[in-house]
C-alpha cells in the first residue's frame, strides 16, 4: 500500500549509518561547557569527599565518652580540627572534617548547651551523620562518559573533582534555508497569496535548542539556479544543510533536482504522516536533509530525523528518545496506512488527549501539545488503550 516509500525505521537507520561525529575537539573551560558534547571520558583524580565530614550542624563525639561533655573546639567547614580529647566534644558544622577520634555527630537539635558543656539528649549510633571519605566518588572512577551532552549538573560534577577544562567536539555547523516565492517575514506587507515564514522561526529554534552553530541563508526564490547557488555556498560552510519546502514533485519544487545536480540524493519519500516528502543526500563532504514545507510536517520530521542525525554528528552516544507508555483518553478510529505522529497532551487525569485536527498545516497543534504519539501504520486507538508517547522534553535533548 505504501509502495516506493521507505519505512521510518529504515530511513532513520540509513541516515544514522552515514552520520559521523565532527573530527575537531576543543578544550573549553568547564564553566562554559554546559550543552557541549564530551569527546573523551573523564575520571576523577581524587576521592569525594576527600575526608570524613559532618552531614549536620551539631557536635562531634566519641560514643564511649558519655552524654555530658566539654566543648573543647569549634570546627567550621574549610578548617581542620584537632584530635578529640577524651571527655570532650567538638562543635562542628555541615561539611567540616570529622576530627580524629570522633565516631559520631549529634545534630544540634538533640543537644542542650550550658556554657562550655553540652548534654546529649539522644544517644547517637556509630557513624551517625558522618559522610565517609569517597562515599560519592572514588579516585580513578569514571564520572562522565564520552558522547554525553553535558548538562549543568555534569559540569558541576567535573568541577567537584577539580577538572578546570573539558574536551568537547566543536559545534556542528547547521545550514538552513527556506524555499517558496509565497514566503514573507513578519513585519513585511502580506500581499494576497503570500504567507508568513513560520518554519524559519520553528527550525531555527530547534537548531539552537540542540546547540548547533547556525547558518541561516533565509528565503530562496523558486528557481533551480538560485537553489543550486545557495546549496553550493551552504555545503562549503556547513556540516549539515537542512531545507524546508521544495522537495516534492511540483513544477516549482526545485530542491530535489538542485541536490541531484550538486551532489547525490540517497533517499526520498517516507511512509509517515505528517512528512512524506523528506529527502536525504550528500553535497560533497556535507549532508543534506530536505524537509516538507507544511509547518507541522517540517516540525515533526525535524524531531524524528534531523534531531538524531545531528546528535550523532555532534558525537552524542545515545540519540534515541525515551518513549513513555501512556493511556489514550480518546478514540482514533480512522488510522492512516502510514506511521503517524499525532499531537497530544497530558490531561489532569494522567491520560493523553488528542488535538481535534491533525492536519499538517495546523501549527497550533504543535504549540498546544506536550509531545507526539508514535502510532504504527493502520492501528486504530480505543480509549483506555496504551500508546507510545514521545514527550517534547525527550525530543528537545
Amino acid at each position: 500500500m505504501n509502495q516506493g516509500l521507505l519505512s521510518v525505521d529504515d530511513a532513520l537507520a540509513q541516515m544514522l549509518a552515514r552520520a559521523r561525529p565532527v573530527a575537531d575537539v576543543q578544550e573549553v573551560p568547564t564553566l562554559e561547557a554546559s550543552g557541549r558534547v564530551l569527546a573523551r571520558a573523564q575520571r576523577s583524580t581524587m576521592d569525594v569527599p576527600p575526608l570524613d565530614n559532618s552531614a549536620m550542624d551539631g557536635y562531634a563525639v566519641r560514643i564511649g565518652d558519655g552524654l555530658r561533655l566539654r566543648v573543647a573546639q569549634r570546627i567550621m567547614a574549610g578548617s581542620v580540627g584537632r584530635p578529640l580529647e577524651p571527655g570532650t566534644a567538638a562543635r562542628i558544622f555541615t561539611g567540616a572534617p570529622i576530627p580524629p577520634g570522633a565516631d559520631a555527630v549529634v545534630m544540634q537539635e538533640h543537644c542542650t548547651v550550658d556554657g562550655d558543656r553540652v548534654t546529649i539528649n539522644r544517644p547517637p549510633q556509630p557513624g551517625q551523620w558522618i559522610r565517609r571519605v569517597a562515599a560519592d566518588i572514588r579516585e580513578g572512577a569514571e564520572i562522565l562518559p564520552a558522547g554525553k551532552r553535558l548538562a549543568p549538573q555534569d559540569t558541576g560534577l567535573a568541577a567537584s573533582v577539580g577538572i578546570r577544562a573539558l574536551p568537547v567536539y566543536r559545534k556542528l555547523r547547521l545550514g538552513l534555508f527556506f524555499t517558496g516565492d509565497e514566503l514573507v517575514m513578519p513585519g513585511e506587507p502580506l500581499a494576497p497569496g503570500r504567507i508568513y515564514n513560520s518554519n524559519r522561526f520553528t527550525l531555527r529554534g530547534l537548531a539552537e535548542a540542540h546547540d548547533c552553530e547556525l547558518h541561516d541563508y533565509g528565503i530562496v526564490p523558486d528557481s533551480l539556479e538560485a537553489t543550486r547557488e545557495v546549496l553550493r555556498r551552504a555545503a562549503r560552510e556547513c556540516d549539515v544543510v537542512v531545507t524546508s519546502g521544495g522537495v516534492s514533485v511540483g513544477e516549482a519544487d526545485f530542491v530535489k533536482p538542485a541536490v541531484e545536480a550538486e551532489g547525490q540524493l540517497l533517499m526520498w519519500r517516507i511512509a509517515m504522516k505528517p512528512g512524506r516528502p523528506l529527502a536525504f543526500g550528500s553535497l560533497g563532504s556535507s549532508f543534506f536533509i530536505g524537509l516538507p514545507g507544511n509547518p507541522v510536517s517540517s516540525f515533526v520530521t525535524f524531531l524524528i530525523f534531523v534531531r538524531p542525525f545531528i546528535l550523532k554528528a555532534q558525537g552524542v552516544a545515545e540519540v534515541t528518545p525515551r518513549a513513555i507508555a501512556a493511556r489514550a483518553d480518546f478514540d482514533w478510529t480512522e488510522p492512516d496506512t502510514r506511521r503517524e505522529f499525532l499531537r497530544a497532551r497530558w490531561n489532569r487525569e494522567g491520560g493523553l488527549e488528542l488535538y481535534p485536527t491533525q492536519d499538517s498545516a495546523v501549527l497550533t497543534s504543535t504549540a498546544w501539545a506536550d509531545g507526539l504519539i508514535d502510532n504504527p501504520a493502520g492501528r486504530a486507538i480505543r480509549k483506555g488503550e496504551s500508546v507510545r508517547f514521545l514527550p517534547y522534553s525527550e525530543l528537545y535533548r
